[in-house]
């Protein structure tokens, strides 16, 4: 009975094995192997096609002096300014989509559209609504008398643009995870409170977003790292960077001195600096989750 139970339990193993073993191999020929050559890379003038000259610090010396950089880095921390902005308003849409109205379905389809929706598509239809002469923008603004300005081609109004369009393109996510969490919180806590006579925005502040508080903080870590990587919508609606590279981002000024400039090696320390940042930032969060953790019976 002993040997028949160790058979069983033998077969289990190695068929457990073979089931993880495809996204472990995934995981290690597609991301750990890409990321320590980039970190070997990163000391290197590798130009992607030829030989790997080792310069040792050179390209992290030269990155710290490049103004390029630092301007690529402060347009990526601009632009998730539509972080926050975001989730407030996808807070606000779950809280009226989880009430019993008419048409909430039809709602919950419609906001999320732009999330499977393919990025390159939503870009270009956002660049051309952008257009100074014949966007949509414009032209709605010009039914009340207002002239728009060239939103793209201008310094003032393009991250602002781009802020836009990428909280149009993730409500529809945050939303849903946000409707998720507010449906699978227990009537009896709103019950009660309403038995101790707690006003509306008591109950928020001390059932509901407590309840969500979760799924806020998965938004805020996987919006981080996202919005840390933009770039297709940067690629597709300004190809130069803006003027005055005003809208150009991290990823955006790594892929140019990658495959446009072949300094594979310089763009590769860009990346590991990158790449540590998100790290440090992620492991904010996930201290600052842990602090603030609690349990609700």
């Amino acid at each position: 009975m002993v040997k028949k139970r160790s058979n069983l339990y033998r077969k289990e193993k190695i068929f457990g094995f073979l089931f993880i073993l495809p996204p472990v191999i995934g995981f290690l020929l597609f991301t750990l192997y890409p990321a320590l050559y980039s970190i070997y890379g990163s000391f290197t003038d590798w130009n992607g096609l030829g030989q790997m000259n080792f310069i040792g610090l050179d390209n992290y010396k030269t990155l710290f002096t490049d103004n390029f950089f630092y301007t690529s880095m402060y347009n990526t921390f601009f632009l998730m300014i539509g972080i926050p902005i975001g989730l407030l308003l996808s807070l606000l849409l779950a809280l009226g989509l989880n009430r019993k109205i008419p048409g909430t379905t039809t709602f919950r389809v419609i906001y999320y559209v732009p999330v499977i929706s393919s990025l390159a598509a939503i870009s270009i239809l956002w660049q051309w609504a952008y257009n100074g002469d014949y966007g949509l923008v414009n032209q709605f603004l010009g039914l009340f008398g207002i002239k728009g300005p060239n939103w793209l081609a201008n310094t003032a109004t393009v991250k602002p643009a781009i802020i836009l369009m990428t909280i149009w393109k993730g409500l529809g996510f945050s939303m849903l995870l946000y409707l998720a969490a507010l449906q699978s919180v227990s009537r009896t806590y709103y019950e009660a409170a309403e038995l101790d006579g707690a006003s509306g925005f008591s109950m928020f502040r001390h059932i509901t977003w407590p309840m969500v508080k979760p799924v806020t903080f998965f938004l805020v870590v996987t919006n981080i790292i996202g919005g840390s990587q933009i770039f297709t919508e940067i690629n597709i609606m300004t190809p130069t960077g803006g003027p005055e590279y005003s809208s150009a981002t991290v990823v955006f000024y790594i892929w140019q001195k990658a495959f446009e400039n072949l300094q594979m090696g310089y763009a590769s320390a860009m990346a590991v600096i990158l790449g540590l940042f998100i790290f440090i930032v992620t492991l904010i969060q996930f201290k600052m989750n842990e602090r603030s953790s609690f349990d609700m019976d």
